[in-house]
């Protein structure tokens, strides 16, 4: 784990000193493109929820719940039976 971080900070550190080292005007261009591209990340993902949002059907399906227990309709005197017998037991 201590190698991985030794890694990590090396890294980090020559990533700073090739930051450091690059014109002022070619850091304003990196951080140029880079806020242009969250920029336009953002606007399409806003411009997807308002579409996605627009074309939404707000309505639900309002139907009889039906018991998964009760059985059907045929069957159920045969239920009664066996729960009446398992009851006088």
């Amino acid at each position: 784990m201590e190698k991985l971080r030794a890694n990590i900070d090396m890294w980090l550190e020559r990533l700073d000193k090739d930051w450091e080292a690059m014109p002022i005007k070619r850091q304003h261009q990196v951080i140029l493109y880079f806020f242009t591209a969250y920029a336009l990340l953002t606007a399409v993902i806003i411009f997807n929820v308002c579409r996605d949002t627009a074309h939404a059907k707000n309505t639900m399906a309002v139907e009889q719940m039906q018991n998964p227990a009760q059985p059907e309709k045929e069957s159920q005197a045969s239920v009664k039976d066996t729960l009446k017998t398992i009851l006088k037991k």
